[in-house]
Formats: C-alpha cells, sequence, structure tokens
C-alpha cells in the first residue's frame, strides 16, 4: 500500500485563526467546509457537538467561579473557531479578558442561540 500525501490542509489551522469571514451568517459554511473537507455528514455532525457545548457552557457560566469562566471561555473560543461561530469566538476572547460583564455574557447568550436557530434551520 503507497501512502498518498494531500495538498487539502483543511485541518491545518483547525482554529480558523487564519480564515477570513464569509459574512451575514452566525456560521461561516465556507470555512466549516473546508474543515471539513466538504463532508457534509461531519459538518452536521460537528456543529450539533458545537452546539451542545455551547449550550451547556452558557448554562455553566453563570454559577461558574472566576477560573471556571475563563476556562469555559477558552474551550469555547477554540471551537467557536473550528466551526466557523467567528462571532461566538471574538464574544469568548473578550470574556477571557473581562469574565465578570454582564453584557458581554447576554451577548455571547443570544450569539448561542443565534447559532443554534441557524444549525437548526439548514438541518431541515
Amino acid at each position: 500500500m503507497v501512502a498518498r500525501e494531500t495538498q487539502s490542509g483543511a485541518f491545518d489551522m483547525p482554529g480558523g485563526e487564519s480564515s477570513t469571514r464569509s459574512g451575514g451568517r452566525p456560521i461561516d459554511l465556507d470555512h466549516l467546509a473546508r474543515q471539513s473537507m466538504g463532508d457534509r455528514d461531519l459538518e452536521r455532525e460537528v456543529l450539533d457537538l458545537f452546539i451542545h457545548q455551547a449550550v451547556a457552557a452558557r448554562d455553566l457560566y453563570g454559577d461558574a467561579d472566576r477560573a471556571e469562566r475563563l476556562r469555559l471561555a477558552h474551550a469555547l473560543k477554540g471551537s467557536a473557531r473550528g466551526v466557523g461561530a467567528f462571532g461566538i469566538a471574538d464574544c469568548v476572547a473578550e470574556l477571557e479578558n473581562r469574565p465578570d460583564d454582564a453584557a458581554l455574557i447576554r451577548r455571547l447568550s443570544r450569539l448561542i442561540d443565534e447559532v443554534r436557530d441557524f444549525v437548526a434551520a439548514i438541518n431541515r
């Protein structure tokens, strides 16, 4: 069996740090397609996992101490960048600097709802 080298690079930068954003949607579907190498089933699976993680983080955030808030924000930031939820990633990046900012917490909750609703709509 001969090993084949691929030029895809889809997972070379899983955090999305260098990806450009396609505007208007709570999930950058172009970024997600690159990350999943166009595998629609994989896209659905990672989006479902992300939604569960985001909702769980939101639910835990309010009662968490500062250290736990920072951990939740950091973990969610990486996952959000990976799936192309850059609005959430930017919000939790700010929360890493101001983990007790009530306005940011409300914004994060709203962004998570937008992503959840968007994913539900594209999965119909």
